[in-house]
């Protein structure tokens, strides 16, 4: 300890006045480090001091705080935090393990390396790795505080090698500020960090010194009206941090003793110094007025607000958090107790900012993917961008266009998307570009996914997508011998089948029954007398033909008489016009729909049968969904595909294409929808799309974290969808280009409000990938819905008519047949009451004249009993 001022009440220094009160410098000497520690603070004791202000390091925290401890006297200091209760040891420095822990989360670190300074990391580093092993996180823990001063540069050099082998690139400094300097020079080939926040790294902190408060302006603008030669340092416009805290600690001791002289506490220590070796140490007794009275205090300083707890640590204080940028060191947020992480405004750039581009030419990766990008049949013969064309092509002059900026297209070397390799943790492909600083930007059919998201920002999605069932397009059915049956369903015609017996039936039976249905038979050439037999036309035969005629819309010789039999033919009339009109609208129809069947049509189709077989890419985002997946549907799907016998997976898109060509339609490929829908609109044109998504996401723009495009693209997305011209981009590459004629299918972009990785939107994109957001709704709408199960989807087809389309018209013929009936027995009644009367009224006059009578012919009788039909004889 070099310099440590003492507070007395007597003694000549003249340093620091604290209203009455003085300090004075006392000064460590070369040798036994440890023993002279005793020494020093013994002397002081001795001397009859009330607090000790000054430093520690490992070898001598132990002493001083024991020391402190047993003789009641306190200890202020700016030194780093010891864990632990020590008494009468006030800490003016902050402990940054809380915020320290929230920035790894909040950059999303699951790997780094951890650079400490055994002198003062070891707690931290205790903090981190506590973290780690319930995060999981991967910590490669360097201590650098034992290397030897005369071979650090080639130490650390040697160090950062060990680090970029390991493909470390994310690293901790907890070391002093000199220290912290001397890695940087070597660590970065940029140099020191003026030349590092122009690119090479990023580079966060924390920062105790807010200059933005009043009172530390205040302070620097006094600080600069010193003389420099007095005061070394002075007109320099930041200060040191152990400088800011001596500052406050000796605040924080005004402030103490002026509270003590308020409560009129008498506190002196002339001819009563002691002796702090002696054996029982005997301990000051008004030190614990004073450790009362420091703990107490509460001021605000240039490290902001200073509040201590009963163990004197520092609490309700508040850390900057910085980041390196172009125009230098930049307020991001803020670390404290009680709000934790905060991260402010100021942290997240411009919509427009992008200053900087228009002297650089922007990096874009892309891959080789029709029809987003492809070869143009001459690029050979011509250079940069005009080589490409297709659906990114065009998005990437676009956007361009509206962030003003220059670009040269660039296709990803390894011909990937972008992946992270299970065992080295690398990314690869066109996310690993922007991961490693090879290109600004990515325009490509780029799947915004969790795990990408944690690494790469992504912008508004310029197209939505799922997974979608592709099949082998089904032939065109044959019309067979009877199909001109098929307007009307079977149930119909076998009803139309007995509705015409029945008709019949009835016809003849109320013909027989209702006496109005008999005559007698015209008069004959040749003949000179009337027949005197009554006739029936309507007998079976001439019923059913009757019914026959009238139902293929043909005349017939015959027509009931009776009102029952009119009541017949009248209902069957009606029912034929209906019949016929429905059956003729739908044969329409029939004939001019064609007509395909699809063995499928979703996907719950495909899991309850094993006939078609079914699978996805071996690797990919499609498998991973299903692996994954809560849904029943889709977990049964995925238990049939991992254990189908030969493998369903294919290694590529295309080959996967060419199983569905030449599986006679015995198998489905599962693959994202506008894939589908593009190969739907290529030659031979023998596949197509069934059903709707599986899923729901999205392509993105993609940039580095913190890329300040990112903002910029955003906007134009929004903007090139508000204007219509993303679909028209994917009208122009997928339909107006097709191969097959004109196409359909749903275009239609709507991005959806995605931001930045933060966790929200993370745990959504996690959420979404394992299907539980779909299984949400359709528990909220479907299962748990009034009306029935939902419609499955299924594409709008001309079907048959069935029974209940017709069922009224049964129903008016069945009442009609009933009311004929009904009639029918009237009619005998009406007629068997008429005769009875007339054959009374007869009896009567035969027997006031009955001589008359026996000439006459009895024409009341017919053998035995009388005929209500009022002739001689009827012919059955």
């Amino acid at each position: 300890m070099r310099m440590r001022p003492v507070g007395d009440a007597g003694g000549d220094g003249d340093v620091y006045k604290l209203g009455g009160y003085k300090t004075q410098p006392g000064r460590q000497q070369n040798g036994d480090e440890e023993g002279e520690d005793q020494k020093l603070v013994c002397s002081q004791f001795s001397r009859g001091v009330y607090a000790i202000f000054g430093f520690y390091d490992k070898k001598s925290v132990n002493t001083i705080t024991s020391f402190c401890g047993t003789l009641h006297v306190s200890f202020i200091t700016p030194s780093f935090p010891t864990d632990g209760t020590h008494p009468f040891v006030i800490q003016m420095r902050p402990d940054l393990k809380g915020a320290l822990l929230s920035l790894i989360e909040y950059y999303q670190w699951d790997k780094f390396a951890y650079l400490y300074d055994s002198d003062r990391g070891l707690s931290t580093l205790q903090a981190v790795l506590d973290s780690a092993a319930e995060k999981k996180w991967q910590v490669t823990a360097i201590n650098v505080g034992n290397i030897n001063n005369d071979k650090k540069d080639e130490t650390y050099r040697s160090l950062f090698q060990d680090l970029e082998l390991k493909k470390e690139r994310r690293v901790i400094l907890d070391c002093e500020r000199d220290k912290v300097n001397d890695i940087v020079d070597q660590g970065f080939t940029d140099g020191d960090l003026l030349k590092i926040q122009f690119g090479g790294a990023n580079v966060s902190g924390f920062q105790i010194v807010d200059y933005d408060d009043s009172l530390v302006s205040k302070f620097i603008e006094r600080w600069s009206t010193l003389e420099e030669k007095e005061y070394p340092g002075a007109h320099t416009a930041t200060i040191k941090y152990t400088s800011a805290l001596t500052y406050d600690a000796v605040q924080v001791m005004t402030e103490a003793f002026r509270n003590l002289r308020k409560q009129r506490i008498e506190i002196s220590r002339r001819g009563n110094a002691g002796d702090c070796l002696a054996n029982p140490a005997v301990p000051w007794g008004q030190g614990v007025e004073i450790e009362r009275a420091l703990k107490q205090v509460q001021v605000e300083g240039l490290s902001g607000n200073i509040k201590f707890d009963q163990n004197g640590k520092r609490i309700n204080y508040t850390i900057n958090i910085m980041e390196l940028k172009t125009n230098g060191p930049r307020k991001i947020g803020y670390w404290s107790e009680v709000d934790k992480m905060v991260v402010t405004l100021t942290e997240l750039p411009s919509g427009n900012d992008t200053s900087g581009l228009e002297n650089k030419t922007v990096v874009v990766t892309t891959i080789l993917e029709s029809p987003y990008v492809m070869m143009k049949k001459n690029h050979e013969m011509l250079e940069g961008n005009e080589r490409y064309e297709g659906y990114c092509v065009d998005l990437a002059a676009e956007i361009a266009k509206h962030c003003g900026f220059k670009y040269k297209l660039t296709i990803v070397g390894d011909g990937k998307y972008g992946a992270r390799d299970a065992d080295t943790k690398i990314w690869n492909g066109m996310v690993g570009e922007l991961v490693y600083g090879k290109a600004d930007i990515a325009i490509a059919p780029l799947t915004i996914t969790l795990v990408r998201e944690e690494v790469i920002d992504f912008s508004k999605p310029f197209m939505s997508l799922g997974i979608s069932i592709m099949i082998k397009k089904p032939q065109k059915s044959k019309p067979g011998v009877f199909s001109f049956l098929d307007p009307l369903a079977y149930e119909i015609w076998m009803c139309i089948v007995f509705a015409y017996i029945g008709v019949s039936v009835v016809l003849f039976l109320v013909s027989r029954f209702s006496p109005y249905e008999w005559h007698t038979e015209e008069f004959e050439d040749g003949r000179e007398t009337q027949s005197s037999e009554s006739t029936n036309e309507f007998g079976i035969f001439n019923s059913l033909w009757f019914s026959l005629g009238a139902f293929m819309q043909q005349g017939c010789d015959i027509s009931p008489r009776s009102l029952s039999g009119r009541i017949v033919g009248g209902v069957w009339w009606f029912f034929t016009l209906i019949i016929i009109s429905s059956y003729t609208a739908n044969l329409a129809a029939f004939l001019t729909v064609e007509r395909m069947v699809s063995p499928i049509e979703s996907a719950e189709d495909l899991s309850k049968q094993t006939e078609i077989a079914y699978g996805t890419l071996d690797s990919g985002s499609t498998k991973e969904f299903f692996r994954r997946s809560k849904i029943a549907v889709f977990d049964k799907m995925w238990t049939y595909m991992r254990s189908a016998e030969p493998s369903v997976f294919v290694r590529t898109t295309a080959e996967g294409v060419a199983r569905v060509r030449k599986s006679k339609g015995k198998y489905a490929y599962l693959l994202e929808s506008t894939m589908n829908e593009y190969i739907e609109q290529r030659k031979p044109c023998d596949t197509m799309k069934v059903g709707g998504n599986l899923d729901s996401k999205g392509y993105g723009i993609a940039t580095p974290k913190g890329s300040s495009l990112r903002n910029a693209v955003n906007l134009a997305v929004l903007k090139l969808n508000e204007q219509g011209l993303l679909d028209k981009l994917k009208n122009k590459w997928w339909y107006d280009k097709g191969e097959c004629g004109s196409g359909g299918g749903d275009s239609k972009v709507s991005p959806s409000e995605k931001s930045d990785g933060t966790p929200v939107n993370l745990a959504v994109l996690k959420l979404s990938e394992q299907g539980v957001l779909d299984k949400l709704k359709n528990k909220w709408w479907y299962d748990k819905g009034e009306c029935g199960a939902k419609d499955s989807g299924s594409k709008e087809k001309t079907s048959a008519l069935s029974l209940s389309n017709v069922a009224g018209v049964f129903y008016i013929l069945v009442g009609g047949l009933g009311l004929a009936m009904l009639v029918a027995l009237i009619e005998f009644c009406y007629k068997s009451r008429a005769e009875a009367k007339r054959m009374k009224v007869a009896k009567n006059a035969q027997n006031i004249n009955p001589s008359s009578s026996q000439n006459s012919q009895n024409f009341a009788t017919y053998k035995e009993g009388y005929n209500v039909y009022g002739i001689e004889s009827v012919k059955i």
